[in-house]
């Protein structure tokens, strides 16, 4: 069977469509069938690659805005490691639990009990976009624990979700958070009380146990790799997180975060901020460090008509981004959510990921193919 022929296959089974949506063309069938080397390579071993991606064309008529969703299997019981996009819904929760407390805000002072570095809510928001700061996110888990960061994301009907451990750290498994000291003004601090949470439950879904092995304390263990523990956040759920932040009022208002206006706008900006604007060395933290589409497999300048507001991830062998794209010039927007691993010997923890030579390249390349397509739709 030819690889057209088996995209085909795949695409009837994978795509859901409305019936206005079945009279239009397919635009991932038409990206995925491409023959340039760096999708092509991918689309030759889907299995191996554990490829999901939704892409949606935005419409607008008088003030409404319109979605058409386009998915290449998407499965929500299909498990992937999502790494840093968790930091997403965690820094909206951040401005959520700001708007509940008077006295605090983005400006406001803290640092963790036992630690030296004291930065601001605002700091922390910006450098988890900025360059997918491990601990920034991990001060802001501090602040609100696990389960409060899980509720706020489903009380919003956005799709599964579970937050169970902090990023990089050594205590990334306590359920127990440690206090916070925070400046209500110059001269006076409170420490917060430390939340103890929930214990994760293990997930159980499809691919939930990865690989045929994967090293820990120095040893390979030939079996694979469980991730029964670890935090879920599936693109589906990705997506409509997005689409909430991006678009709120195209939602009922108990399907939208309690965000103001000036609060959106700040996430707005730590959103699409790059690196050098915030002051990180351009060399080591160039434009697309943390803008995996279009941009990713470059080290060049990103054109300043392109802004793109997301989320990437990228850890044990799985890259995933989550965009907005917008496009000021030629008045175009997009969204693309997608994952993809890259482990080619199916060992974890062994450091040995195909990010650069196959998983990046293929997202530049998917979401160039997209920004043609967006170029060329009529509207």
């Amino acid at each position: 069977m030819t690889r057209y022929a088996i995209l085909l296959l795949i695409f009837t089974l994978c795509f859901h469509f409305s019936c206005s949506e079945m009279e239009t063309a397919h635009p991932l069938q038409e990206v995925l069938t491409s023959e340039n080397p760096k999708i092509k390579r991918v689309v030759d071993s889907l299995e191996q690659h554990q490829l999901q991606i939704i892409y949606t064309q935005i419409d607008r008529k008088n003030d409404s805005v319109f979605f058409t969703d386009f998915e290449f299997q998407v499965d929500k019981n299909n498990y992937f490691y999502p790494a840093s996009t968790v930091k997403f819904p965690v820094a909206v929760a951040t401005l959520e639990r700001l708007n509940e407390i008077d006295t605090l805000n983005l400006d406001s002072r803290f640092y963790i009990e036992g630690d030296s570095v004291e930065t601001t809510f605002g700091k922390a928001i910006s450098e988890i976009f900025a360059v997918s700061d491990n601990a920034a996110n991990n001060r802001l888990i501090e602040f609100l624990g696990q389960d409060d960061i899980n509720r706020r994301v489903s009380a919003k009907g956005a799709g599964p979700f579970r937050l169970a451990h902090r990023l990089s750290t050594s205590n990334a498994d306590d359920v127990t958070t440690k206090p916070l000291v925070v400046y209500e003004d110059d001269s006076t601090t409170v420490i917060t009380t430390s939340i103890v949470n929930s214990p994760p439950k293990p997930l159980s879904l499809k691919n939930i146990q990865k690989g045929r092995g994967f090293y820990a304390d120095d040893s390979l263990h030939l079996e694979p790799f469980d991730f029964s523990l670890k935090n879920y956040y599936p693109i589906e759920t990705q997506h409509n997180v997005l689409k909430r932040i991006i678009f709120p009022k195209t939602f009922i208002e108990k399907e939208r975060f309690n965000l103001g206006e000036a609060q959106y706008e700040q996430l707005y900006s730590a959103m699409h901020t790059l690196p050098g604007e915030l002051g990180y060395d351009a060399e080591e933290f160039y434009d697309s460090y943390v803008k995996f589409f279009m941009f990713g497999d470059s080290i060049d300048p990103m054109p300043k008509h392109i802004e793109i507001y997301n989320k990437v991830g990228y850890a044990y062998g799985t890259l995933t981004d989550c965009a907005y794209i917008k496009d000021t010039k030629n008045n175009i927007d997009f969204m693309i959510t997608a994952t993809i691993l890259v482990n080619q010997d199916g060992i974890f923890n062994d450091d040995a990921y195909e990010y650069d030579e196959i998983g990046i390249p293929f997202l530049a390349q998917l979401g160039r193919e997209i920004y043609e397509i967006e170029l060329n739709r009529k509207r």
